[in-house]
């Protein structure tokens, strides 16, 4: 689950990260006077969405040479006529694709004197199964072509978490960011809050880029992005009310319901698997044989025929679908099970495109059996590769 700056910001602060005053803003007759509250004389007016590259992004409804979706304001006129064309239009970045996504809320904040802009994140690292800290230099909004172009700038500290954050890693950190004085004397505070955050919250992504040293020689957080992991969000009502439903895939939102693990795609070939494995197993072997996935979809090894037409109504509701694949290996799930949903689901919305179906496992007779009965225009597969090529070549018509 993602949470705006301003959520993320307000989180960070409660555990003594030092941020910026700001105000988040919902309507353009809110601007005004929250500038007036700040103060100025210098303001940040920044849009909210749940997507990076805000900076660098473009409004659709703005001439081609119109600024990005965060800008600084020097008067009240100036920051009122940001609000005025940011707010309510729709900002297109390199994550949100070419959609892009509408900006319904603002933050406006004070504005800083920056002396350094640099880059630090908190994630999990797979390979020593610890949080790491990843920090660099090169802090802002070129911190991708830094990974690619000089990743030698980018540092790996990983945390041991009987011990959290000892002196000795804090250090690192400063050593790694080139910090001494006050900025130094900033992170050997501010490392050990924010992992604190991490790990009580359960973020699976702590990001602040940039993180800045100001001109009087202090750090301070300008900018922060938050994820957590929704398996832990049971633990948290406090992080589940920040959600924002308007910034999710209704898609995604119906399967959150039905506990599916679902992430809306650009491509036509509608997909359900059990297995988080074997679903991206899945999603390559349709790019292999040339079409794109429409989503990634496990049902998870449990789900029952109710589970599963939520799934296939999902699917189908996405208009970009053309084809449909199958693809169950049944351990924990039966074959039956999932036969049973699909065909449920297809009486209930009907059928309108090719649907694939390979089934291997537990009661995988049973499942062949009431799909071979059904009556319903369904194609059988062997196995994953036949199922790939079958479903690709109906949608391309062969």
């Amino acid at each position: 689950m993602n949470i705006h700056e301003y959520q993320a910001k307000k989180l960070l602060a409660s555990y003594g990260a030092p941020v910026a005053k700001g105000i988040p803003i919902f309507s353009k007759e809110e601007a005004r006077k929250a500038a007036e509250e700040l103060g100025g004389p210098l303001w940040v007016v920044k849009s909210q969405i749940h997507a990076g590259g805000r900076g660098k992004g473009k409004f659709k409804e703005l001439p081609e040479d119109a600024k990005g979706g965060v800008r600084l304001a020097f008067d009240l006129d100036e920051m009122q006529a940001h609000v005025d064309e940011m707010l309510g239009n729709t900002l297109v970045t390199k994550q949100t694709g070419p959609a892009g996504k509408q900006v319904n809320q603002l933050y406006l904040e004070d504005g800083a004197d920056i002396e350094r802009e640099l880059y630090l994140s908190l994630l999990v690292d797979r390979v020593t199964g610890q949080v790491a800290f990843v920090v660099s230099t090169e802090g802002g909004m070129d911190i991708e072509a830094v990974a690619e172009e000089t990743p030698e700038k980018i540092h790996n500290i990983s945390i041991d978490p009987d011990a959290g954050v000892t002196e000795a890693n804090a250090s690192a950190i400063c050593d790694a960011l080139k910090l001494d004085g006050d900025a130094r004397a900033d992170g050997m505070k501010l490392f050990p809050i924010l992992y604190k955050a991490f790990t009580e919250k359960d973020m699976s992504l702590l990001e602040i880029n940039p993180l800045i040293v100001m001109k009087d020689g202090h750090l301070r957080v300008l900018d922060a992005k938050v994820s957590f992991d929704g398996n832990a969000l049971f633990r948290h009502p406090d992080i589940v009310e920040l959600r924002d439903l308007t910034e999710e895939d209704d898609k995604e939102i119906e399967a959150s319901k039905y506990d599916l693990a679902y992430i809306a795609l650009d491509g036509t070939i509608g997909c359900m698997v059990n297995g988080a494995g074997l679903a991206m197993s899945t999603m390559d072997i349709i790019k292999l044989y040339g079409e794109e996935p429409a989503n990634f979809l496990d049902v998870g090894g449990g789900a029952n025929a109710e589970k599963v037409t939520a799934a296939f109504k999902i699917i189908t509701a996405d208009p970009n679908v053309k084809g449909i694949l199958v693809n169950i290996f049944g351990g924990i799930m039966r074959c039956d099970v999932i036969a049973e949903g699909v065909l449920t689901a297809v009486k209930e919305v009907g059928l309108d495109v090719p649907l694939v179906v390979r089934l291997e496992g537990t009661k995988v007779a049973e499942g062949k059996k009431l799909i071979e009965e059904s009556g319903l225009n369904v194609i059988p597969a062997d196995d994953l590769d036949d199922a790939a090529q079958k479903i690709v070549a109906a949608v391309k018509g062969a």
